[in-house]
């Protein structure tokens, strides 16, 4: 790790360099201290919070949690001395955790006070000017507001990392980790882009591969020689597979998804920055840029050579370790060079330029965007704006899916076509509601917006739960017999958890579906989520789980804690059904405009007014909101239709098997009551 820290240094400096963005300035210059230790505080906040986040992932889905009791050995219940003591891996990695994220709070200050001083072009001191002028900073500038989060969240983190040792509370904590990089990706030149929203989604991709891919290989070459020992089974029998292999053959997986991911949005990211061919070769933020793809290149021949040749050779019973940490160093020491040139890159300047033009139409201000074209027939096909958060989640479940059709019919189980086809084609929804015109029309018009809404939280949402994708990956995922967590008992774990009991309870699931209608729409978290990005996507994951939620309670095969009788079912789709009703009716008569502020300035000339628009998004609302219930109230009637059925097949099997027992069993009661009737003369 030594060599991996001085190639970032090393890289870090030639990088700053040669592209002249250390250099002094002839105004309004910070100084030498803030030119150059704030890139090494980015650098170090880069690498810490990647530990962090490595060293959780680690801890939750990779190592084992506990070491297992020797053959023939039990532990007593309520017996805490003699509870399995964790498994030394798995305490090593949350040390590194720990650890890291001590660095990573404090390189966070260091980051949010050198900023500033960079911002203001002025060294930095304890006179009460600048201190003033930091608290300003931190407090009403979006960036010192996201350094200011993330010191927060960092420092969070690490408090939890001394306290949290269950793994469904370090789940969370990872998750919260995950989210500290959220703030990065809204700063910087993403904040300022011609396509805001495709960079802040492609940077924050960006950020979440590389975390894992450098976090997992910094806590891989730090655990060392703790991986050494053979994991055990739940009987207390060896398993048979090194400990080394086991773990390495994971984070190879994990590994090869982040390569891609971090490849493919690096590319798009560098397409935004980079106008033209002339500007990558002939500037030298593009030159930067092609040191990373070469990096990137050999990176992903050293895994390609884990893979293809370190792993088998394990799985054979050899010993190839020096060769394997001899990998893992030059890895490790390569990864370093690419953490120390991206920090580089993200202080020069790119050729596209990264400012507001001082023309900026109405609508562009409003949602950064300017105007579409009218809205024709035609355009409803056409008109496209790429949302590549949710064309990577769209990505992944193909191939996600497409992997466990492969294992399972390889197993030689069978699988409904027909779920797989539902699958493919809510995917392909929902790439057309977030990424094509409904998404594009909807930030201008209302009526576009509520095609937008209801084909988000009913149609994409019917389409996948259909396609049962938890009920294949249990099918297909082996369970792990070594004290770890992989993703099939991620599952299980939530499906019986109390959180899975309150979300998918059948009252819960409808009342949050037709609730969050109106809290929506009548407060302010509609404007929030037209005019903000992050507002933009919490409202598509909202409504998207909540449709989710709600019709898998309805129609769906998937494991659940609970199932609703079918009159419930019925009772709380017709339920849904008036209130949709009722919401698109009332705003079909309303004379008052949904965020006049917004709808009513975007300097539209065409298409009907502001509240003509928002009376037809009533209807939309109305029309759209009630075809697929009724589809979904068919499937109950049809389900319950059936289950009557199996009922009666099951109770003529059981009269067969026992000739009528139970009927001659009823009727011998009966006897037996009008011969007691009989002899009391009555």
């Amino acid at each position: 790790m030594y060599g991996a820290a001085g190639a970032a240094v090393v890289v870090l400096v030639a990088a700053l360099v040669f592209s002249g963005a250390a250099g002094a300035r002839q105004v309004l210059d910070p100084g030498a201290l803030v030119r150059w230790g704030l890139p090494i505080a980015q650098t170090t906040l880069n690498v810490s919070a990647s530990l962090v986040i490595g060293g959780l992932a680690f801890a939750v889905g990779i190592l084992p949690h506990v070491r297992r009791p020797e053959r023939g050995h039990s532990v007593p219940r309520g017996d805490a001395s003699r509870q399995p003591e964790e498994h030394p891996a798995f305490s090593r990695a949350l040390q590194i955790a720990t650890l890291a994220s001590l660095v990573w709070t404090a390189s966070a200050v260091a980051v949010l006070v050198f900023t500033d001083s960079d911002l203001i072009g002025q060294p930095v001191s304890g006179s009460s000017d600048f201190t003033k002028q930091l608290v300003f900073y931190m407090t009403q500038l979006d960036v010192g507001r996201a350094w200011l989060i993330t010191v927060i969240i960092a420092a969070t983190v690490g408090t939890l990392l001394f306290a949290v040792r269950s793994l469904t509370g370090l789940a969370l904590t990872f998750l919260l980790a995950v989210g500290g990089l959220i703030p990065m990706a809204l700063i910087g030149h993403s904040a300022s882009s011609g396509d805001h929203e495709a960079a802040v989604n492609s940077l924050g991709l960006h950020l979440v591969g590389a975390a894992l891919w450098v976090g997992g290989l910094g806590v891989l070459a730090l655990l060392g020689g703790t991986l050494a020992g053979r994991v055990r089974t739940v009987s207390g029998r060896t398993s048979g597979q090194d400990l080394l292999e086991a773990v390495l053959r994971r984070y190879s997986a994990l590994a090869l998804c982040c390569f891609i991911l971090v490849v493919v949005s690096g590319i798009i990211n560098a397409s935004l920055r980079v106008p033209s061919w002339e500007a990558l070769f002939g500037s030298s933020y593009g030159q930067l840029i092609i040191g990373k793809v070469v990096f990137a290149v050999v990176l992903g021949g050293i895994g390609y050579m884990h893979r293809r040749w370190v792993i088998p050779q394990l799985s054979r019973g050899a010993s190839p370790r020096r060769v394997l940490w001899q990998l893992v160093g030059v890895e490790a020491i390569v990864m370093g060079g690419v953490s120390g040139l991206a920090v580089a890159l993200s202080r020069s300047a790119p050729p596209q330029p990264t400012s507001y033009a001082s023309n900026a139409s109405p609508a562009f201000i409003l949602s950064g965007y300017n105007l579409p074209p009218e809205l024709t027939t035609s355009r409803w096909f056409t008109e496209w704006r790429p949302d590549w958060l949710w064309i990577a989640i769209a990505v992944f479940g193909a191939v996600t899916y497409a992997l466990g059709l492969l294992k399972v019919r390889r197993r030689g189980d069978s699988w409904f076509w027909p779920r797989s086809a539902s699958w493919y084609a809510g995917l392909v929804v929902l790439t057309y509601i977030t990424s094509g015109p409904p998404a594009v029309y909807g930030r201008v018009l209302f009526s576009a917006h509520m095609v937008d809404h209801m084909m988000l939280t009913m149609v994409a949402p019917l389409l996948l739960v259909l396609g049962s994708p938890i009920t294949l990956a249990l099918k297909a995922l082996q369970p792990r017999q070594d004290g770890s967590r992989g993703l099939r008992e991620w599952i299980l774990v939530f499906v019986h958890s109390w959180w899975s009991k309150l979300i998918t309870h059948p009252l819960f699931a409808a009342a949050n579906f037709a609730g969050s209608i109106i809290i929506f729409y009548y407060s302010d978290l509609f404007g929030y989520a037209m005019r903000d990005h992050i507002g933009h996507e919490l409202m598509n994951v909202h409504f998207t789980l909540t449709g989710y939620i709600f019709i898998l309670t309805m129609i769906g095969s998937d494991p659940l804690p609970r199932r609703a009788p079918y009159p419930l079912r019925l009772l709380l789709l017709f339920a849904t059904m008036a209130f949709h009703a009722f919401f698109g009716v009332t705003l079909m008569g309303s004379n008052v405009l949904l965020e006049p502020t917004y709808f009513g300035n975007l300097g539209r000339a065409w298409g009907l007014s502001a509240i003509a628009d928002q009376q037809q998004g009533g209807a939309v609302a109305w029309g759209i909101g009630e075809i697929p219930t009724l589809v979904v109230a068919i499937g109950v009637a049809l389900m319950w239709s059936r289950s009557d059925a199996r009922e009666t097949k099951r109770r003529d099997r059981a009269a067969d098997r026992d000739h009528d027992a139970e009927l001659e069993a009823y009727n011998a009661m009966f006897n037996k009551l009008e011969e007691r009737d009989r002899t009391r003369g009555i």
